[in-house]
């Protein structure tokens, strides 16, 4: 194995550290984030969501690459100013390699789908759900002026105006319903599967629960959705069964705390919720391909 720190959740979990977001007011169809992550990253998977994502790149320069799950990878050299646009239905595999080797910047932009079936109405005069083109690593400097009163707001305030940050993305959404259409996709789409506030709410609670047995009926209690109904639009969300990604969190937590400490595996398997070594071990070696003393190298 090679990674050096964890494959974990796109929102929060990718290494690195969340230095600023929207704050407690931060509105329903607007989430802003932004991240320093680590200089090297090996390849996790990223779940698809229901909103469009805008990766932005703050400060920094780095080669990022993508693939389909099993696919080919595709490299962009990207640097400040740069983004990415994702609107996916599947999972992807990412990976980066900073080109100094120092830590970088990113904004994270989820934009709700109701700000872009107004901006698609408005600009195109259609209704309904807007399917956007996915680039990597492409310059838009006029994106790049709303991008910036958004990262000044989160991090030079220590309450966001919920307000600004509404008006700001509705303006970017404007720009990306006319600038990044993608005309030949469908608009019938993923209706259904859990919006990324709602997403982000039960992978949190997924990870403050590592410890604890697997709950599916608080995790569609948290989603406001029945256990059924949760589980099928989770799997939608993210192409994982929740018990499926409830361990992947578990096993990622493991890796890391393989790598970062001396800890004994039965003290790093109890944390994460084995009370049994050998089915530590066992699903660990599901997971990864190699039981947890040959990952750290013992």
């Amino acid at each position: 194995m090679t990674e050096k720190t964890s494959a974990e959740r796109l929102e929060t979990h990718i290494a690195g550290r969340l230095i600023a977001d929207g704050g407690d007011r931060s509105p329903r169809d607007v989430v802003v984030q932004i991240f320093a992550r680590h200089a090297v990253q090996e390849s996790f998977i990223v779940p698809a969501v229901a909103e469009p994502l805008i990766v932005w790149i703050l400060k920094g320069s780095a080669t990022v690459e993508e693939r389909d799950i099993g696919g080919g990878w595709l490299a962009s050299d990207v640097q400040a100013g740069d983004f990415f646009l994702t609107d996916s239905d599947e999972p992807y595999e990412l990976r980066w390699r900073s080109h100094d080797g120092a830590p970088f910047e990113v904004m994270h932009l989820y934009l709700g789908l109701p700000l872009l079936e107004r901006a698609m109405q408005e600009v195109h005069g259609t209704v309904g759900r807007p399917m956007l083109r996915d680039v990597s690593g492409v310059h838009d400097a006029e994106l790049g002026l709303l991008i910036e009163t958004l990262a000044s707001e989160v991090s030079d305030r220590t309450q966001p105006s919920s307000l600004l940050l509404e008006s700001v993305a509705q303006a970017v959404s404007i720009h990306v319903v006319r600038g990044y259409v993608d005309p030949g996709r469908s608009n019938v789409r993923r209706r259904s599967a859990i919006p990324a506030y709602r997403l982000r709410r039960v992978t949190d609670l997924m990870q403050q629960t590592l410890a604890s047995a697997f709950d599916l009926g608080l995790y569609a209690r948290t989603a406001g959705m029945s256990e059924a109904h949760f589980s099928r639009q989770f799997k939608r969300s993210t192409g994982l069964a929740p018990s499926q990604y409830f361990i992947g969190l578990r096993i990622a937590a493991a890796r890391r705390l393989l790598r970062e400490t001396d800890r004994s595996i039965i003290s790093i398997g109890m944390d994460v919720g084995y009370s049994s070594p050998s089915h530590f071990s066992q699903v660990f070696r599901r997971e990864t391909g190699v039981s947890p003393g040959a990952y750290r190298g013992d």
